[in-house]
């Protein structure tokens, strides 16, 4: 993860959002944003919702995700739908290894 105040390389919290967005849609997308790429490539959409809260790590016991400062609770399935577009986004951008 990203020590405080520290720019993440990516910016799909900017990307345009197709039905609008409120404060928790932009928070979700700032927090794949600083999600470490390894463990993005890492995940696989396969998962049960039980394997992909344990590869998160950051969802409460009730099955919402720790997000803090939004104006509603992000559920498992539209964690998961934001972040397969998040991996989209990142294919698109991503500068290739020399």
């Amino acid at each position: 993860m990203l020590l405080s105040g520290q720019q993440p390389v990516w910016n799909f919290e900017q990307e345009p959002y197709p039905q609008g967005s409120d404060e928790t849609d932009v928070n979700l997308r700032a927090y794949f944003d600083r999600m470490p790429d390894e463990k993005m490539l890492s995940y696989r959409p396969e998962m049960t919702d039980g394997e992909l809260l344990a590869w998160d790590g950051n969802f409460k016991d009730d099955g919402s995700l720790m997000l803090i400062c939004s104006e509603r609770e992000v559920e498992i399935d539209e964690y998961r739908r934001v972040l397969e577009e998040c991996l989209v986004y990142r294919a698109r951008v991503r500068i290739p290894q020399a």
